[in-house]
């Protein structure tokens, strides 16, 4: 028997592996939410020299996902192989560091842990086959915009765009929505967002919120077609009242203060593709639309 039949035929087992693939691309993520603005910060920089016809700044060391090695940002401390173990090396070195003992934030590990248990229900939920790679992919790359927008009220074009292109792709075979309704959702996704922030601009001559969001809201009707949009919609507008107002709170922050509004699309859209088709009926019949 070849190892894809039997994870096929053991459920169990493949959820144990996909929840250790996870962990795994969650310690990555670590890096690329970190990183990625970094990279992206420096390439404007270049464009914006190159378009103001400025000399170019001296040459500094590559800086990539790649390079260099991670290390600790107190002392420098190289990480060594055996202490970027994700969940267990945290929990070996009792959340400090090896060189200067001073605290490494548990972001990192919970980082890990989320990634392992996503990608374990998703495992779960879907079963092996394509429909669980795909939403795979798609649920690290909501968890890597998320966090991004949290620390920079960014949305990436470089990991939003190539998902939406991978969400039209993907049901090009039906495994989520009909290409057409993919195509329309891509969309509707965009224009609904991009016409209430030029309505809230015209009234209140200020921008409710980002370009990133059109384009991952187009990014959601990609992969789950219009039908998911009204309720991914609703879900983040809820979300994001609720927990906004509790964030303000316990910040003390003023009322306009920028809230990022990714990671809200980002859970209700997830939530949606995989339960709002049962979600939308069962609130037809409580409603007593039969």
């Amino acid at each position: 028997m070849s190892l894809v039949d039997y994870l096929a035929s053991h459920p169990l087992v493949f959820v144990l592996c996909t929840l250790l693939l996870g962990l795994l691309v969650g310690s990555f993520l670590n890096v690329l939410v970190y990183r990625l603005p970094v990279m992206l910060q420096r390439d404007w920089k270049v464009q914006a020299r190159d378009i103001l016809e400025l000399p170019a700044e001296p040459a500094v060391p590559a800086f990539n996902l790649l390079t260099p090695n991670s290390s600790c940002p107190h002392c420098g401390h190289r990480i060594r192989p055996w202490e970027n173990l994700p969940l267990l090396s945290w929990l070996a070195l009792r959340g400090r560091c090896s060189g200067c003992q001073q605290a490494i934030s548990p972001r990192y590990p919970l980082v890990e842990l989320a990634c392992g248990l996503l990608s374990a229900f998703v495992a779960w939920h879907f079963g092996y086959g394509w429909p669980c790679a795909a939403m795979l992919v798609l649920t690290w790359g909501l968890l890597a915009m998320s966090l991004i927008d949290c620390d920079h009220q960014l949305l990436p074009d470089a990991l939003v765009l190539p998902l939406l292109w991978l969400g039209l792709i993907v049901n090009n075979f039906g495994l989520f929505a009909s290409l057409e309704d993919a195509l329309w959702g891509a969309v509707a996704g965009y224009l609904s967002l991009w016409s209430v922030y030029w309505l809230f601009k015209l009234l209140t001559g200020k921008e409710g919120m980002g370009y990133g969001d059109f384009k991952l809201l187009a990014m959601l009707g990609a992969w789950g077609g219009w039908q998911i949009l009204p309720l991914t919609i609703l879900l983040s507008s809820l979300v994001g009242a609720i927990l906004g107002i509790i964030m303000l709170r316990l910040r003390n922050a003023a009322t306009g203060t920028p809230i990022p509004f990714g990671p809200y699309l980002a859970i209700a859209g997830w939530i949606a593709l995989i339960w709002g088709e049962h979600i939308t009926q069962r609130y037809l019949q409580f409603a007593g639309f039969h």
